[in-house]
């Protein structure tokens, strides 16, 4: 799911980008906050980032006193994307296994379909392999499959979610 956010945010500019006009001064501020934005990736409370959307503020700037490089402190709203359980999604299969496939649905990478969760499909073993149900549907690479979620997982280090997912309800499975 989509969340708009609005976030407090440090933005350190460094001496030597600093020039006496505040028109550029507010460029470099911008171009720092999307920087720093886009390589936070994301956090456990709030998903993924995925757009700052406007800046709302910015604070005064405060010198620091080892490196002479300036804090501001500003606000902006933005969006995250953050799967939650019970939200019907739908992912693409990048991966089959013997006991289940695994899906990409927007930023998130790694989730999880068991076969267990797969009513009615059975695994068909060959070069490309796939699961398909008595009425041929399949579940193969690339195929976009709608899904709900039972659980996800935060993992620090790599700062990014894992999720459990199911078929296990009505309007689920491959979309065509």
């Amino acid at each position: 799911m989509f969340l708009k956010v609005q976030l407090p945010w440090n933005v350190i500019i460094p001496a030597d980008s600093l020039g006496a006009k505040g028109l550029m001064l507010q460029k470099a501020i911008v171009v720092r906050l999307l920087d720093d934005f886009a390589c936070k990736k994301a956090t456990k409370d709030l998903g993924y980032f995925i757009a700052v959307t406007t800046l709302e503020s910015i604070g005064d700037g405060k010198v620091r006193q080892n490196t002479g490089d300036v804090l501001f402190p500003v606000v902006f709203s933005g969006i995250t994307f953050k799967m939650f359980r019970g939200e019907i999604l739908e992912g693409v299969v990048h991966k089959i296994l013997k006991h289940g496939v695994f899906l990409r649905c927007g930023p998130v990478q790694n989730i999880y379909l068991s076969h267990l969760k797969m009513p009615d499909y059975h695994y068909v073993p060959g070069e490309n392999a796939i699961f398909m149900n008595e009425k041929h549907s399949k579940i193969e690479k690339d195929v976009v499959v709608r899904f709900i979620v039972i659980g996800t997982k935060w993992l620090e280090a790599e700062r990014e979610f894992q999720a459990l997912v199911s078929l296990e309800g009505d309007y689920l499975g491959p979309v065509s």
